[in-house]
């Protein structure tokens, strides 16, 4: 299927491992320019250095999404430099540090770094004939997991946030939606890690999941990418659940 995403510039924060490198992978090999940021400087030169083989213009940059001025001023050049910001990909989350810093963490890197990359695109999403925001959110926002932490809260946090903002900017022609995974195994990543440290919250997990296996980064992206696509142009303000089944609500 041709998702008509040729010649499309799209930011992705958080770009180069896990599920927001997956997303840049599949974005580049559909023909869009990329754009990447993260806050290690050889990841950012490795993952810019494979997209670049795929045949499209990437670029990207090593800094931290949490000092918003820098974040801001890093997407004006982006979209001078590719000619234009047709979708933004929020992706990143924050750190595990204890007490309030963990809570201040995770508001800066899961909604404010939202709001400030949505902020800064705003100018160029004007021009776009095809504007969209995916936000990465987890099933975690969606029920119980584990504890009454950061992450979740701000997690649900970011889901209300992009339902409103597609009512928002729905009559400026930009469509906002949010992605939930459930589990999601990558090699390195922390089911991995809980994988080989925590066996028993690992299997107990897998157990909660009907189809019987966690996700891949790739799913994730594909889904993504039809969001981003010009096909999905009539989806706004949804939210994508991608979890094998785990979380028992009824998705009405």
């Amino acid at each position: 299927m041709d998702l008509k995403l040729t010649g499309h510039n799209v930011i992705i924060t958080g770009g180069t491992k896990g599920i927001g490198r997956a997303i840049a992978e599949t974005l580049a090999e559909e023909g869009c320019n990329i754009a990447i940021c993260a806050r290690n400087a050889d990841d950012v030169s490795s993952a810019v250095a494979s997209l670049s083989a795929k045949g499209v213009k990437v670029t990207g940059q090593a800094l931290d999404v949490a000092d918003g001025d820098a974040f801001a001023a890093w997407i004006n050049s982006v979209g001078e430099e590719l000619g234009g910001i047709d979708a933004f990909v929020s992706n990143v989350s924050g750190g595990n540090a204890p007490g309030d810093a963990g809570w201040i963490s995770q508001f800066n890197y899961n909604i404010l770094s939202a709001v400030h990359g949505v902020e800064a695109c705003k100018p160029f999403f004007e021009k776009s004939s095809n504007a969209s925001v995916v936000m990465i959110s987890t099933t975690a926002a969606l029920e119980h997991f584990m504890n009454a932490g950061p992450y979740n809260a701000m997690k649900a946090g970011l889901l209300n946030y992009s339902g409103a903002l597609s009512q928002e900017l729905g009559a400026k022609g930009v469509r906002v939606n949010a992605i939930s995974p459930g589990p999601v195994f990558i090699e390195g990543g922390s089911w991995d890690k809980i994988k080989q440290g925590m066996t028993a919250f690992y299997d107990a997990t897998l157990a909660t999941i009907p189809l019987g296996r966690m996700g891949t980064a790739e799913e994730i992206a594909a889904q993504a990418a039809l969001l981003i696509s010009p096909l999905g142009g009539f989806t706004t303000g949804t939210n994508v659940v991608i979890d094998g089944g785990m979380t028992k609500r009824i998705q009405y």
